[in-house]
């Protein structure tokens, strides 16, 4: 059965039940379980369904389309590019920290069968790895709906307590002049996983260079590379700071 037929099916079963369930559905369907799960990501991706943990439920078209899953549809196969480059940075054996940024949650398709601990404070990243090879330590805190993810005091103590090998992180945006975010908890995150990690990455599209949004939060030197789909002409006054640039093409 082709990904066309099987969306139908699990349309379908939204219409009837209003939700669907991986086990049940790889049964029904006659597939292995991570078809299935490989199915709904990507209709969660295309904003037609919300990824529960263990299933899916139907979007309700009166409502706003959920925050999360509008940002990892955007631009999905530079995403996907950017972190191809970014998994192959990754070695057995590695402890990484990974944000919620809607870039980094795309990353986790290419680790599944790594032999890694991910240390994350984002819950789409959390239900993506579970039952994979990776290893998780789950951050606690205050729960921010809009972004599934923790944030807080007791989560930034939680990060200083670990260190990591590589960190994974994006931003709402990056200039000369520094790196940039949309709120201070957002900053505070990026700031402990940044200064507790022997390696820092930033996973941006083009859009985000050059960007300068609301809060100013730190400056080029806590990063040690930019992986991104810009120029090398764009991207050349960041390597003249010291800035390692990875292009994902």
């Amino acid at each position: 059965m082709n990904f066309q037929k099987r969306k139908q099916k699990i349309f379908e079963e939204l219409d009837s039940r209003g939700e669907v369930d991986i086990k049940k559905l790889a049964a029904e369907l006659g597939i292995a379980e991570i078809t299935a799960r490989r199915d709904l990501n990507q209709l969660a991706a295309d904003g037609l369904l919300y990824r529960t943990h263990g299933g899916a439920v139907k979007v309700n078209p009166q409502e706003r389309p959920h925050a999360f899953v509008n940002k990892t549809a955007q631009n999905a196969e530079v995403k996907d590019a950017i972190c191809r480059v970014a998994a192959a940075q990754i070695q057995e054996g590695d402890i990484i920290f990974m944000d919620c940024g809607s870039t980094v949650f795309r990353l986790c398709q290419f680790i599944k069968n790594k032999r890694i601990k991910v240390i994350t404070n984002s819950l789409p990243v959390i239900y993506e790895l579970q039952d994979s090879a990776v290893s998780l330590n789950i951050i606690g805190g205050e729960l921010d709906d809009a972004r599934q993810a923790m944030h807080g005091i007791i989560a930034n103590e939680h990060i200083a307590r670990y260190r990591a090998t590589k960190a994974f992180l994006g931003v709402d945006g990056i200039s000369l002049n520094g790196l940039f975010a949309n709120s201070e908890k957002e900053a505070g995150i990026t700031t402990a996983f940044a200064g507790n990690s022997a390696y820092t990455y930033l996973l941006c599209d083009a859009g985000k260079i050059g960007r300068e949004t609301y809060l100013n939060f730190g400056g080029l030197d806590i990063v040690d590379a930019i992986i991104t789909n810009a120029g090398a002409e764009v991207m050349q006054d960041y390597e003249e700071r010291g800035v390692k640039v990875l292009r994902a093409v």
